[in-house]
């Protein structure tokens, strides 16, 4: 049977993902995840791996197209404004069909904002993470297994579709400690026929470029894009529900909230009233079966979020309308409590009650 360690979150996303064969790691120190990057500059040349302490998040996100277009398996890290600064470079890599892997251990905002866990940058992250058109898949972990466990679907991901692929974790996930089984490791070794590794004439010359000035051309690259990006709609949608099969409120809730509404949902449970979880494990793609597999049978929805309601949009319109909606969240650093959300479930279950009789 595999050990479990005592990891931090930060530290366990790093050491898995050197398990699973990333050899180049280029970012720059920002509360909460300068562990991360810290613990990369350590290990990394223990492993054969470059670690490289960019002068800027914009340096690093490009050093990443680099390593990318050279066919490796590359990492950064960042906080919610590093990752703005990075969000060009997160377009020329989708423009050039590079796989990579971007970590944003959220803080909250806007702008400076404070060094306390958030989860306000769900729209930057499924919506705006750069300019023009393309998506980004877009991991959520809840726990510090989850944190290590992703790091290998990540660059598993990315790989298979040639994508940016983004672990949208939060400064609570990222500094707790828990114990965690580290994966075996494996991976890395993904042919890319398409990279640039010199050729000594025996192919074409390999070409990794996101301009494109004939606007057929450009078209007809975003459409095929945008046809990888269906299957990933269709094949790589992941949630885990929790006691939703008999479930009148449905609370949805990701990352660290879900850890909190978990433990109301089991406080419901024990009042009587009939609460079950979704918690979305993709942000993008997001899960509308596991939404659209409760709706029959539950009576309303409550989404919980650590911030001023950002996820609550993909929730209603995956409802559409069938049932009601609402929304709970605390912002700027505050974290939502089991009581908090145990109160919210109880009262949308007597006005739901109520209406119903």
């Amino acid at each position: 049977m595999a050990e479990k360690v005592l990891m931090k979150g930060n530290e366990a996303l790093a050491e898995a993902a050197m398990r699973a064969g990333c050899r180049f790691f280029f970012g720059y120190p920002i509360t909460p995840q300068t562990e991360l990057a810290a613990y990369m500059s350590k290990r990394m040349p223990k492993v054969g791996g470059t670690f490289l302490q960019a002068e800027s998040e914009i340096a690093a996100i490009n050093m990443v197209y680099g390593a990318a277009a050279a066919g490796a398996r590359v990492m950064t890290s960042s906080s919610s404004p590093g990752i703005s600064l990075k969000g060009e470079g997160i377009s020329y890599m989708a423009g050039a069909d590079l796989p990579g892997v971007i970590i944003n251990v959220q803080r909250g905002g806007p702008g400076l904002g404070g060094i306390q866990p958030s989860q306000a940058d769900y729209w930057q992250a499924t919506r705006a993470l750069g300019h023009g058109d393309f998506r980004v898949v877009v991991y959520a972990p809840s726990t510090v297994q989850e944190m290590a466990d992703y790091a290998f679907t990540a660059f598993d991901v990315a790989d298979k579709y040639r994508t940016p692929v983004m672990i949208l974790a939060d400064g609570m996930l990222g500094q707790m400690m828990e114990p965690v089984v580290m994966p075996e490791p494996h991976g890395g070794s993904v042919e890319k026929p398409w990279a640039t590794t010199g050729h000594k004439h025996q192919r074409a010359h390999n070409v990794v470029n996101s301009l494109y000035l004939t606007a057929d051309e450009l078209e007809r690259l975003n459409v095929e894009r945008y046809e990888r990006y269906a299957a990933i709609e269709r094949d790589e949608q992941r949630a885990e529900t929790f006691l939703t099969e008999d479930a009148d409120i449905v609370v949805v809730a990701f990352g660290a909230s879900a850890r909190v509404a978990r433990s109301a949902v089991v406080e419901a449970r024990a009042k009587g009233v009939k609460a079950g979880l979704v918690r979305p494990i993709t942000l993008w793609p997001f899960p509308t079966d596991a939404i659209e597999a409760v709706v029959p049978t539950a009576k309303a929805f409550l989404d919980v979020e650590m911030n001023m309601g950002q996820m609550v949009d993909d929730v209603r319109l995956v409802v559409a309308g069938r049932r009601p909606v609402e929304f709970f969240g605390r912002t700027g650093g505050v974290i939502p409590t089991p009581v908090e959300v145990l109160a919210r479930i109880e009262d949308l279950n007597a006005r739901m009650t109520k209406g119903g009789e």
